[in-house]
């Protein structure tokens, strides 16, 4: 059958006119030329009174000009209230670091190019750390409206609107101390500026924050302090020798020993095979594995594949590695190495919190916690109990 030409008319007609309806309807702003990535989906955990969401939002830009990271807006997504967190001027800058650049520490801004700044090409980090109270549920997810201002020629912003990132359904492993008691100072431990927080290791095209809720654990004498009778010794060190515990039931999944230990005070060269020293992985969980780093040579007392118990005396804590100064290095990750994973949170069964590093011991408190990690740089007190 043939149309007339008449109505073929009409039809062509109908169709623009539908053409143009769509295409007003689904016409909107291109927005910012942005990869955003989250490598790493956060697992809400405990810290004191408050549960902390921890991840980091990648954003490379793909525009032939710079691109300013003006605002970072934070959403419950089942939630039509106000953001849960938003960052801008100095507080987001001090949240961001320069890919290929020295860690931007928060003081430390007049050092280098702002780090909102992210050139064509370019890729940014933005270490994101919300505090919700512990009454306050987690969300299941969040959602964000990320606001970019871009170069020379252009006065308008360009925000994207609704950058989504679930918040994983993970259980938090509870662990035993590391150690027998004491007083311990948790050194670079979970806080958005430490140095841990702010690692990130590209290894064979893939990359990683396995130290993203590690610890340095320092032992504090009955001097406050954690060295007596100078510093040029070992055994200056109150943590020297100190047994390492299980923290958990498990099975020991990596061994390796006989790094020689350390002249405090002098780094020798660091590679991808010595970073961690003399140390030993134990595998709790399908996909959690515990790192027990720079324990000292010879000290170690399991070997592949035995299974320990919670409280096992696993090694002797060391300076091997890279450190200058005995310490424990601990951390939990998603997979059996020490670099090439994601670190996840913890938490201890109880301690007590005197407090931070900067005030002990004069201005010590004394707080029972339960079912928390220490913050960075806090000083905590694990109660004594003896090993098997």
């Amino acid at each position: 059958m043939r149309l007339s030409f008449g109505i073929t008319i009409r039809i062509s007609f109908l169709l623009l006119i539908v053409l143009a309806l769509l295409t007003a309807g689904f016409a909107r702003e291109r927005g910012p030329r942005v990869e955003v990535v989250c490598p790493s989906p956060p697992i809400p955990v405990r810290i004191g009174e408050q549960q902390v969401l921890v991840y980091e939002l990648h954003v490379t830009n793909f525009d032939e000009v710079p691109l300013t990271l003006k605002r970072l807006e934070v959403f419950a997504s089942e939630d039509s209230r106000g953001p849960l967190s938003t960052l801008e001027n100095e507080n987001l800058s001090a949240a961001m670091t320069r890919i290929g650049e020295a860690m931007m520490m928060p003081g430390n801004s007049s050092a280098a190019k702002d780090a909102r700044v992210i050139e064509p090409g370019g890729r940014n980090v933005v270490f994101v750390w919300i505090e919700l109270p512990v009454s306050h549920p987690a969300p299941a997810s969040l959602k964000h409206r990320v606001v970019f201002s871009p170069g020379a020629g252009s006065t308008k912003d360009s925000t994207l609107e609704d950058f989504r990132v679930p918040i994983s359904q993970d259980s938090v492993p509870t662990l035993s101390p590391p150690f027998k008691g004491g007083i311990w100072l948790a050194g670079d431990g979970p806080a958005n500026n430490s140095a841990h927080r702010r690692t990130i290791t590209a290894i064979d095209g893939h990359i990683y924050s396995a130290e993203r809720f590690a610890i340095d654990w320092v032992k504090v004498g009955p001097n406050g302090d954690s060295r007596h009778d100078g510093n040029t010794h070992n055994e200056n060190w109150w943590g020297w020798g100190e047994p390492v515990l299980a923290v958990a039931d498990g099975e020991i999944t990596e061994v390796v020993d006989g790094i020689p230990d350390n002249t405090p005070g002098v780094l020798p060269p660091v590679t991808l095979d010595n970073i961690a020293g003399n140390h030993v992985i134990l595998q709790i969980a399908a996909n959690r594995f515990v790192t027990y780093a720079h324990l000292q040579n010879g000290s170690i007392k399991v070997r592949l594949h035995d299974r320990v118990r919670r409280g096992d005396v696993l090694a002797l804590l060391g300076n091997s590695g890279n450190t200058t100064g005995a310490h424990l290095h601990l951390q939990v990750t998603d997979r059996n190495s020490v670099l090439q994973s994601q670190g996840v949170p913890f938490a201890f069964q109880r301690f007590t919190y005197l407090g931070p590093g900067s005030d002990y011991p004069e201005k010590q408190v004394s707080m029972p916690w339960a079912n928390s990690i220490p913050p960075g740089n806090g000083v905590v007190e694990f109660e004594s109990h003896e090993s098997h």
